[in-house]
């Protein structure tokens, strides 16, 4: 039987998907063109996801978000570089626009040069235009604990289809812009 959550996520999702193309350029910097392959589309997607939930191919680069059974619309991603990459299930249970960021403590053993300013400082970037995290973050979150994991905005467009973060999921400012708009607080994301 259909949940009244479900049914009421489902029939927004599908009322708004032409949406997601009118913005899809929205915030890029100016004279960026993405393959045509990463824009935002819908796409048929295997039954046994629910409407509401988020999958994640990092080896294809897509994120899935269900709209019904059998669709989705499919975002193109950047992902985590080998060995930094997040996979199983998580929850969103955060959602921040223009979110602050700092590296994790990992990330500046890993890179000391990048992040020096951080090292030895309780430094947080402010949010706004050059962010790493974007116009947007959805915080991933497993059994009510923080992974530090994030489906994110960039200020790297030209990283969507390529293994280079430290982990974390990037889109387009446009297309995290549009998911956030989609999914509420609760949405699982399954990461394959």
């Amino acid at each position: 039987m259909i949940s009244r959550r479900t049914f009421l996520t489902s029939t927004f999702a599908a009322a708004a998907a032409p949406a997601f193309a009118q913005t899809a350029t929205t915030e890029e910097p100016q004279g960026f063109v993405l393959d045509p392959r990463f824009q935002p589309q819908v796409v048929r997607i295997q039954k046994q996801y629910l409407p509401g939930q988020l999958l994640i191919l990092p080896r294809s680069h897509f994120l899935y978000f269900v709209i019904e059974s059998g669709k989705a619309i499919r975002y193109g991603v950047g992902v985590g570089k080998a060995g930094l990459e997040f996979t199983g299930t998580a929850t969103i249970d955060v959602k921040k626009e223009w979110p602050t960021w700092r590296p994790t403590d990992e990330m500046i053993e890993r890179d000391p040069q990048t992040y020096s300013k951080f090292n030895g400082t309780d430094y947080v970037m402010p949010g706004g235009p050059g962010n790493p995290l974007g116009a947007r973050a959805l915080y991933l979150f497993q059994n009510g604990r923080d992974t530090f994991f994030r489906i994110h905005g960039t200020t790297s467009p030209e990283s969507i289809g390529r293994s280079v973060s430290n982990g974390c999921i990037r889109m387009l400012n446009s297309h995290v812009i549009d998911l956030y708009n989609r999914v509420p607080i609760g949405t699982v994301v399954t990461v394959l």
